[in-house]
């Protein structure tokens, strides 16, 4: 049996119903954030909120405190028995009357499901996207909004070229992340990452690792990808090695793997 967490209570999913007139249906107005469980627990809670909130300031929108995520987690957790996986929150800005205005008494519909995992190392193949670029200039490249069309063009795209992800790159034509990934650039010891300004994501497995001083921001240009050491593309829910770059073969560093695995706690099989 499947259960969710829905405005403050948890209900078996068949039950759990949102309305038609919800603008995060019907204009992708929200927010979310998706989290690693590992044991009964959320990971890294503090950087998830952080950045939710930065995403409620720029657009306006309130959204639960971290103890009411933590409390909502625990109900669901218990009801569902998850020990490893993910959860995650969306938070919309509610019913609205048609048009893009918002209303003027907002009231968020907020909801929270979980899903079976464990954060492993996989591998994947990458194309650069020649259909999408990540607007740099944009408060929304920031922010982690219900609005994902750009990336799903990009990940379809990216399908029927037959690779596994794009390459999405910004309006200066510079590197900035993939379409759920941040990208990570091996050099000899040296780990790499474009920067927020570049059009990345701050992603949280990105934060962690610029954090513990072994990566560092840098703009990257495209020529400077097949040079590099190794390819990653890490996110809270785990990394994959990059094996393909636009048919290219990348080469592959297992002290580097095995250093970006023990900082973000990801298995190798």
């Amino acid at each position: 049996m499947t259960f969710v967490w829905l405005n403050g209570q948890v209900y078996e999913a068949a039950q759990a119903h949102v309305s038609l007139a919800d603008r995060g249906l019907t204009l992708g107005d929200g927010l979310f954030e998706t989290i690693r469980v590992k044991n009964g627990n959320l990971l890294h809670l503090d950087r998830h909120m952080q950045r939710l909130q930065e995403g409620s300031a720029v657009l306006v929108l309130p959204v639960p405190s971290g103890e009411e995520v933590a409390q909502a987690a625990k109900a669901l957790l218990a009801a569902t028995g998850l020990q490893n996986g993910s959860a995650r929150l969306t938070v919309t800005r509610g019913v609205g009357p048609r048009g893009l205005a918002p209303p003027q008494d907002v009231r968020p519909t907020v909801f929270m499901t979980v899903a079976a995992g464990t954060a492993r190392v996989a591998s994947v193949s990458v194309m650069t996207s020649q259909l999408v670029r990540r607007d740099e200039q944009s408060p929304l490249s920031r922010i982690k909004s219900l609005n994902y069309l750009p990336n799903i063009l990009a990940r379809q795209e990216a399908e029927r070229a037959g690779y596994g992800d794009a390459l999405l790159l910004n309006v200066q034509g510079r590197v900035a992340e993939t379409t759920v990934s941040t990208l990570v650039l091996q050099e000899q010891e040296k780990f790499v990452t474009p920067s927020v300004a570049e059009g990345a994501l701050p992603g949280v497995a990105r934060g962690v690792l610029l954090q513990t001083g072994l990566m560092t921001e840098e703009k990257v240009e495209q020529p400077r990808l097949q040079q590099a050491t190794a390819l990653y593309l890490v996110n809270s829910l785990g990394l994959r090695v990059v094996s393909l770059l636009n048919g290219q073969e990348m080469a592959h560093c297992f002290s580097g793997l095995r250093t970006l695995c023990a900082a973000l706690d990801v298995a190798q099989d």
